[in-house]
C-alpha cells in the first residue's frame, strides 16, 4: 500500500520541530543559523533607525563607555551600562531556560528562549507603535532591544556548541578570513601536515553573513516605511519556529499526568 503524503499542516509542525530539537544535526543547524542571523541583521539594522543605537554591537558598546569614563562624560557611560547590562541579561536568562528545559528532559529545550525572544519582540513592536516618541519609550527602547539580542545570540552558541554567533559578525568575518588564509595556503613541502580550508565551515560562514546582511537590508527598509510594526513578522518567524516543539511538550507532559 502507498503511503498517504502528509499534509502541509504535518510537515510543517515535524519540520519547525526538528529545526529546535534538542538532537541536532549539521543541517538543521545551518537553517536555524541562517534563520536567526537574519532576524538579528533585521533588527539590528532597522532597530538603528528606530532608536538610533545598533544594539548587538557590544565591542562599540564597550569601548564607548571606555573613552567617555576617561573623559569624564559619565552620562554616555551610564547610557552604555543600560545596553550592556541588559545584553549580559538575556544571555543569562537563554542559559537558564535552556538548562531548566534540559534538567526537565525537554525536547524543546532551546525553543523556550526564542519563544521569550518572541514575546519581547511583539511587545517592543506593539510598544513602540504605541508610544513613540515619548521619553519613557526612548529609556526602553535600547535596553529592550539590547536584551532581545543577548538572549538569540546566546540561544544560537548554545545549539551549536559555540560553533555559530547570529549578532557577532566581527568574529564571522574573522573567521571566514581564516579559512580563506587556509584556502590559498600553498603547501609546497612535505616538511608537515598539509594545510587545508575548511569548506563546510567557510560555507556555514558566509551563508551567516550573507543572513545578516539581507536582513539588514530588509529590516532597514521595512523599519523606514512601517516603523516598529516591522518587528512583528520576525516575531511571527521566532513564533513559528519555537511554537511546535513547546507543544509537543505540553502534550507528551499532559499525556504523562494522563497515565498517571
Amino acid at each position: 500500500m502507498r503511503k498517504k503524503p502528509r499534509g502541509f499542516t504535518a510537515r510543517y509542525l515535524g519540520s519547525a520541530k526538528n529545526l529546535v530539537a534538542s538532537e541536532r544535526t549539521g543541517a538543521a543547524d545551518t537553517q536555524l543559523g541562517m534563520a536567526l542571523t537574519f532576524v538579528a541583521g533585521a533588527i539590528n539594522a532597522g532597530g538603528f533607525l528606530a532608536v538610533g543605537q545598533y544594539t548587538s554591537h557590544m565591542s562599540g558598546v564597550f569601548s564607548t563607555m571606555a573613552d567617555n569614563l576617561a573623559l569624564g562624560t559619565f552620562n554616555v557611560v551610564l547610557l552604555g551600562l543600560s545596553a550592556f547590562v541588559p545584553f549580559v541579561v538575556g544571555a543569562g536568562c537563554s542559559a537558564i531556560l535552556i538548562n531548566w528545559g534540559r534538567r526537565h528532559h525537554l525536547g524543546g529545550q532551546f525553543a523556550l528562549p526564542l519563544m521569550l525572544e518572541a514575546a519581547l519582540l511583539f511587545g517592543f513592536g506593539l510598544l513602540g507603535w504605541i508610544a513613540y516618541p515619548s521619553v519613557g519609550f526612548s529609556l526602553i527602547a535600547v535596553p529592550l532591544l539590547c536584551l532581545i539580542m543577548g538572549l538569540q545570540n546566546a540561544t544560537v552558541t548554545k545549539i551549536s556548541g559555540a560553533r555559530m554567533r547570529t549578532t557577532h559578525v566581527t568574529g564571522i568575518v574573522t573567521d571566514i578570513g581564516i579559512e580563506l588564509g587556509k584556502f590559498v595556503y600553498w603547501n609546497r613541502d612535505k616538511a608537515g601536515p598539509d594545510v587545508r580550508a575548511d569548506r563546510a565551515k567557510l560555507r556555514l560562514l558566509s551563508l551567516l553573513l550573507s543572513s545578516f546582511f539581507i536582513g539588514g537590508v530588509i529590516g532597514a527598509i521595512g523599519f523606514s516605511q512601517l516603523g516598529f510594526l516591522f518587528s512583528l513578522p520576525f516575531a511571527a518567524l521566532l513564533l513559528l519556529l519555537a511554537g511546535p516543539p513547546i507543544a509537543a511538550d505540553v502534550l507528551a507532559h499532559g499525556r504523562r499526568v494522563g497515565e498517571g
